[in-house]
């Protein structure tokens, strides 16, 4: 897996979002001026060809919706963030977030007792 375009991550999270489209339906979602079709189309043809969307064909028309989901990107984007920037340690990204004031001592007192929870569970 590799990490999205910002223009590729548009357009995922609007197949996220509707379920599945046409190219039509994904530029009418799109906020600001409306972009050329082709351009959409390009995009959507290159995220078939990464394996993050799939489609079905009606004649020359495609479907397209989404063969990864929202939560399996996030997992990646998170796991590749953390390897990254921060040596593969959550520790090391709660203790920057901590320093950066970004998160409160209340903030971290909740972050505990959810692991907490899901460690019980």
């Amino acid at each position: 897996m590799e990490e999205l375009t910002k223009k590729e991550e548009e357009v995922m999270r609007i197949l996220w979002r509707i379920k599945k489209g046409f190219v039509k339906d994904v530029i009418a979602e799109m906020e600001g001026p409306e972009p050329p079709y082709t351009t959409i189309s390009s995009i959507i043809r290159i995220l078939v060809k990464k394996g993050y969307v799939k489609n079905r064909q009606y004649g020359t028309i495609h479907e397209y919706y989404p063969a990864l989901s929202k939560m399996d990107y996030q997992k990646f984007l998170l796991k590749n963030l953390v390897s990254k920037y921060f040596d593969n340690s959550f520790e090391n990204v709660v203790s920057f977030m901590v320093k950066e004031n970004d998160l409160s001592k209340d903030e971290v007192n909740e972050i505990l007792k959810t692991i907490d929870k899901t460690k019980s569970k």
